[in-house]
């Protein structure tokens, strides 16, 4: 099993006093940065509409160039941004970003920067996924609040085949929190924890999950921009350190028929000020705020809308099913865990709602900005939340779920995209260029998987008729 061994080059200074906090960082900083560090690379790093990491890469001799003039690129090359006649984009790095990463390559050292997608004339590109987000987080901040967010991201570990293509077959036979011999992913855990800090993230805790070769990363919340560049680089770092051990980690959101699929559980609540969580009103009977009922409300009722853009696979529509503790139902509950929206249990500054139905295929920029836009939407709005659901909605009859309005979760892709193009809060929220775009080459996802014949067809209908 090939190990890892982060950053044994003696000649290299160690990343131990890297300073995390760059918000205040210059185009002089980081070049400062990288001459101290030996960096030889830098990654300008950003997502496309699909939210696949995408990166164009520059060498040392070009730093200056490229931090003091942005990188152009070829937008037409990249799913979902723009036509082939209007191809040229530019890449603007946000310098609060740059990390070194937390081994070297062959080549040497390499850091990166997460960039927001402009145009050669300079002007944001409104297909940009972490400018939507922006434009999000501006609304919210004109309201006075802040969206403070972390997530709960699940993957897989599979071993590979000898060609080294993925397969689905899992590297352990572990359950929830169990340990080694059983649990093998343990070693490999703890090494994409040890990456993890050295990119500058608080890791609150890792465990095996419930199926077998499913595992659970947590990272402290924070707000919401910053969440999603984390998701964006742990998934990076998590198939990193997976591959240099010997394995495939997928994001794929349900991989094996009769377990239980993975998730991107979304904690979410609005701060007015880093000590004024705007959720928490201990005179509340459910020690929530009026914002916060308004803000679940907004969830709830567009949930169906921005389903397509929190589970966007034919795949995540496999994980949507009864008999996993994936939601369904679109309700909200204090404690039981088969709704949309659960409420944990902590209150005050921790006061928060968790969205369960996003999972890590997502896109993280629209995944955040659409709950965000609806969200926004009841607070502005003033929506009058429904009532709380504590009973199993699986046992219920119709009558009750309609007293409850309790609506069902997207079957499939297919439907998903009809009631997203039909919200105009989730729509708006992303702008016309991205919804076209995403609609198209989901659509076109959707068409190619209904001509595709399965094995399950073969099997279920080949001897049959």
């Amino acid at each position: 099993m090939p190990m890892l061994v982060p950053n044994t080059r003696a000649e290299r200074p160690s990343l131990d006093d890297f300073p995390m906090d760059l918000r205040a960082a210059s185009r002089d900083d980081v070049l400062g940065l990288a001459r101290r560090y030996q960096v030889d690379f830098l990654r300008f790093v950003f997502t496309d509409i699909q939210g696949v990491n995408k990166n164009v890469e520059v060498p040392k001799s070009q730093f200056e160039r490229a931090l003091t003039s942005g990188v152009m690129f070829d937008g037409s090359s990249i799913e979902g941004l723009v036509r082939i006649e209007e191809s040229d984009m530019l890449l603007k790095p946000d310098l609060a970003t740059f990390r070194i990463l937390p081994y070297d390559d062959e080549g040497g050292r390499v850091a990166r920067l997460i960039c927001d997608i402009h145009r050669p004339d300079d002007a944001p590109f409104e297909g940009c996924p972490r400018l939507t987000l922006k434009r999000q987080i501006a609304r919210a901040k004109a309201l006075g609040y802040t969206m403070m967010a972390g997530c709960e991201v699940e993957f897989f570990l599979f071993e590979k085949a000898a060609d080294g293509s993925p397969t689905t077959i899992t590297h352990d036979s572990g359950a929830y929190f169990d340990l080694t011999p059983v649990d093998r992913g343990e070693e490999i855990r703890r090494v994409i924890v040890e990456q993890l800090t050295r990119m500058g993230f608080e890791v609150e805790a890792a465990h095996h999950e419930v199926a077998i070769g499913q595992h659970e990363i947590d990272f402290r919340y924070t707000d919401a921009l910053t969440t999603a560049d984390n998701i964006a680089t742990f998934r990076f770092i998590v198939r990193s350190v997976a591959n240099r051990f010997g394995f495939h980690a997928s994001f794929m959101p349900k991989p094996i028929e009769g377990v239980a699929g993975s998730g991107m559980h979304t904690h979410q609540s609005l701060f007015r000020a880093p000590d004024d969580n705007a959720f928490a009103d201990a005179s509340n009977e459910f020690g929530l705020s009026p914002v916060a009922l308004s803000y679940i409300e907004g969830l709830l009722r567009h949930a169906v809308g921005f389903c397509a853009i929190t589970n966007p696979l034919v795949n995540s529509y496999k994980r949507l099913v009864p008999g996993y503790e994936a939601p369904v139902n679109v309700a909200w509950s204090l404690r039981n865990r088969s709704p949309l929206v659960r409420i944990p249990d902590t209150r005050g500054l921790a006061t928060r709602c968790e969205l369960r139905m996003p999972d890590p295929s997502a896109n993280p920029y629209l995944a955040l900005a659409v709950q965000l836009a609806a969200g926004l939407e009841g607070v502005e709005q003033g929506y009058e939340c429904r009532e709380p659901v504590t009973r199993n909605i699986f046992k219920m009859s119709f009558r009750d779920r309609r007293k409850y309005q309790i609506d069902d979760l997207p079957r499939d892709l297919g439907e998903a995209l009809s009631e997203f193009k039909r919200d105009k809060v989730i729509t708006e929220a992303l702008g016309e260029h991205l919804t076209q775009r995403f609609l198209e080459a989901k659509r076109e996802e959707v068409a190619r998987y209904q001509q595709h014949i399965s094995t399950w067809e073969i099997r279920e209908y080949l001897g049959r008729y």
